[in-house]
């Protein structure tokens, strides 16, 4: 009899602070939501200077030199955007189909690149595959800051779209190679070449530009330095394309 009546007199008190609680969260969300589009219309993109003229720093890059102060080790930043007119076709067929082999049939998001990373996911029972596109990557890169915000994949969603609608696909890729971390400080197809094989981006051979790409999903771990056997298996994945 105790018990029962404890428990009755918990579920009685138990419910108004559940509907207090629901009701002040409705009451927040709509200031929530006002919140969050004044930031994005704060970080909202002038997107004629990204269109065409020089390939500016990105987020992470910027992060990379601040962190750098904290970690006396790490190397010095490493970074030479080029024109992708001179970034060989190897290069940009590499990076495709590695990281995005629909880049040019859809519109920043791959649907069913997602739909097929989260059934891998739920097959493995862990995260392994984003289902990232190039596109949005490339906002990740440019706009977003590394750090794991909840919101940031609604940011990164929209971001994407109106990259999408303002870029056309090789500005993309320009802002792509120039910008993805290849390494340890190593930003842009240039820097690496130089770094890994003392040429630059122009001189690449197939094989070294089947590397790079190989490098992208873990370019600190996984490189052509290191030589893990992940990244062998990833260069022999993307080798049979070519």
């Amino acid at each position: 009899m105790a018990s029962r009546f404890l428990r009755q007199i918990s579920s009685i008190f138990r419910v108004p602070i559940v509907t207090r609680t629901l009701r002040w969260g409705l009451r927040l969300l709509p200031i929530l939501i006002m919140m969050d589009v004044g930031y994005l219309i704060g970080i909202w993109p002038d997107w004629d200077r990204y269109t065409e003229g020089p390939i500016q720093r990105s987020s992470f890059i910027i992060d990379y030199e601040f962190e750098r102060h904290r970690h006396t080790d790490w190397p010095k930043l490493r970074w030479r955007p080029v024109s992708i007119e001179t970034i060989p076709q190897s290069m940009i067929r590499a990076v495709i189909v590695a990281e995005d082999a629909r880049f040019y049939e859809h519109e920043g998001i791959d649907i069913e690149a997602l739909r097929e990373a989260m059934e891998y996911n739920l097959s493995k029972k862990r995260l392994i595959f984003g289902g990232s596109t190039i596109s949005q990557q490339t906002v990740k890169n440019v706009f977003l800051s590394p750090s794991r915000n909840p919101l940031r994949k609604w940011h990164e969603l929209l971001l994407t779209i109106g990259m999408e609608r303002n870029l056309p696909k090789k500005r993309v890729l320009e802002h792509y190679l120039n910008l993805a971390e290849f390494g340890r400080g190593l930003y842009g197809v240039d820097a690496a070449a130089r770094y890994y094989w003392g040429v630059p981006a122009s001189r690449l051979t197939d094989r070294q530009a089947i590397e790079l790409a190989a490098t992208l999903p873990s370019p600190v771990k996984n490189n052509p330095k290191t030589r893990t056997r992940s990244f062998e298996n990833r260069v022999k994945k993307i080798r049979r394309y070519f």
